[in-house]
């Protein structure tokens, strides 16, 4: 075992601490005759039989923050004390903290899995706290969920998570609040994982209940996703799978700009072709900053079910209502990006108008938000593209009937993304739902006054409630002669590799993790009759 190195789930050395588990110098004490345990003036300490982690005495015990570790705590208490998001702090406290490859895996992996398993962990230690756990400072919960993630998921030895988390909390928190850690966290140590779990469910007989601790997912998401599999034709069984895949770290997926971008340095550094849509890879991990494509913008990170329902969009054949080649699509064409911000999806639209000869409006209504579209266009020639900043809601009242193709990717509880924000699945709750319908069915209906006859809108959510995706569309359809559903499903299909996502139902369309291994994007393509 290696002293400084870390592990996540693989193999390789896993991170210990200073002396972590090794044996104790001459002067430190030794083993007695009778087999107990004496320090140099003779005194007998640990009796009973002996954990690895208990070896070391109070006073020789870390008192340094682990930087790896110190990172985890540091994305956990923005997150919690400043309602901040873990994909953006967590790369600027590797940066600060320096950290190299090996630890910046091990600090992401405790970052991201103590933010998930909040909701499961949270419970395991009810059981070993003796008071309420929202009397605790937060501080303090914050390093025990970073203490039990360790021990119960990830290959670090029970010795050094323990020790090492102590060391933190000595460091950050102080000695007071670290011997409660201590020995809330040796409680801990006694179980595995699914030893604590059969503890935690042996009485529990609700099939939701149940699944909202083994998977940690809120009950009311576990419920909302059953919900979901069945609202877009998929059998309910799948919820263990889909709760699971939610849970799995997600692999970082590269788009190439169209005409524009290449994945050849990606590929030369390791990532892998993707499967499911042409010009994108999935990475083989470390700073993509490294990458000269990615810092000219024209290679991007994007998930894969983003990269489909923006090809999707471009390339309906408006003569037909079908899926048609990129080469007859397009030409003199104008496009809008209505919801662009921060404008993944706007730079693979404004790369794919600038092959077929078409022109993209991104709009976006928050200024710093738009700023950030500009960014992510600049790789794009400008002649191509404009940015907006202004109330997509209007758009339609200001520019009727301007636009052949309007993405709507609306804002949403990001229900299918997950996997990809750890943290979101604790912030949201079913008011969010309530409170953004009447945002969604607003800008779609101004995407659909601001089409030309003839033309298309999608409309796309990062959710696959069907509070969120069926229900909007069908309320704003609802005794409009003009406008009919496109075969999403199909049109998905003639942009994927495989040529057979299996992702249509009733003419809309749905992709999930557990199926496709992307976020659970959701298409509907609107036809506006000419």
């Amino acid at each position: 075992m290696s002293e400084s190195g870390t592990s996540g789930r693989g193999k390789g050395p896993q991170r210990g601490g200073a002396g972590a588990g090794g044996q104790r110098g001459a002067g430190q004490g030794g083993r007695g005759r009778d087999g107990s345990q004496r320090n140099a003036q003779g005194r007998e300490r640990n009796r009973g039989p002996q954990r690895g982690f208990s070896e070391n005495a109070p006073s020789q015990r870390t008192r340094r923050a682990d930087p790896a570790r110190l990172v985890a705590f540091e994305v956990l208490r923005a997150v919690a004390a400043e309602d901040a998001y873990a994909n953006l702090v967590l790369p600027a406290r590797i940066r600060h903290h320096r950290l190299d490859k090996r630890d910046a895996g091990f600090a992401t992996e405790l970052s991201y899995g103590a933010l998930r398993g909040q909701g499961t962990y949270d419970t395991i230690l009810a059981r070993c706290v003796d008071r309420p756990l929202d009397q605790l400072d937060p501080a303090i919960l914050d390093a025990l969920r970073i203490g039990v993630h360790q021990l119960v998921a990830m290959r670090v030895p029970a010795h050094a998570a323990l020790d090492q988390t102590v060391g933190l909390a000595r460091a950050v928190i102080g000695a007071g609040p670290s011997a409660l850690i201590n020995a809330v966290l040796r409680k801990v140590s006694a179980h595995t994982l699914e030893e604590w779990l059969e503890l935690l469910l042996s009485d529990e007989t609700d099939e939701t209940r149940i699944a909202s601790i083994r998977y940690a997912h809120p009950e009311w998401i576990v419920r909302a996703l059953r919900q979901s599999l069945v609202a877009h034709g998929r059998p309910v069984s799948e919820i263990n799978d889909l709760l699971e895949a939610d849970n799995a770290a997600p692999v970082v997926n590269l788009v190439a700009l169209p005409g524009l971008g290449s994945l050849d340095e990606a590929l030369e550094g390791g990532a892998t072709p993707g499967e499911l849509v042409e010009g994108s890879a999935l990475s083989s991990g470390g700073d993509l900053g490294r990458l000269a494509s990615v810092r000219e913008g024209t290679t991007r990170v994007q998930d894969v079910g983003s990269q489909l329902v923006a090809r999707a969009m471009a390339a309906v054949d408006l003569g037909t209502g079908g899926s048609g080649s990129a080469g007859n699509a397009g030409t003199g064409e104008r496009w809008l990006d209505l919801c662009a911000g921060p404008g993944g999806k706007a730079a693979l639209l404004g790369a794919l108008a600038r092959q077929q000869g078409a022109t993209l409006l991104a709009n976006e209504p928050a200024p710093h938000r738009a700023q950030l579209v500009r960014q992510a266009l600049a790789a794009v020639p400008h002649e191509v593209w404009h940015v907006r900043t202004g109330d997509g809601r209007e758009v339609g009242t200001e520019m009727p009937e301007s636009f052949d193709r309007v993405l709507v990717d609306a804002p949403c509880t990001g229900l299918g993304a997950l996997r990809r924000r750890p943290e979101s699945r604790w912030r949201r709750t079913p008011k969010d739902l309530t409170d953004l319908g009447p945002l969604q069915r607003e800008l779609l209906k101004s995407a659909l006054a601001a089409v030309k006859p003839g033309g298309i809108v999608a409309y796309v959510t990062c959710s696959p409630h069907p509070a969120e995706t069926t229900a909007v569309v069908s309320d704003v359809l609802r005794k409009r002669d003009d406008l009919e559903l496109l075969d999403a499903g199909a049109v998905l299909d003639g942009v994927s590799l495989t040529g057979h996502l299996e992702a249509g139902h009733e003419l809309t369309a749905q992709l999930w993790p557990h199926v496709h291994r992307t976020d659970a994007m959701f298409l509907a393509l609107i036809h506006k009759k000419a």
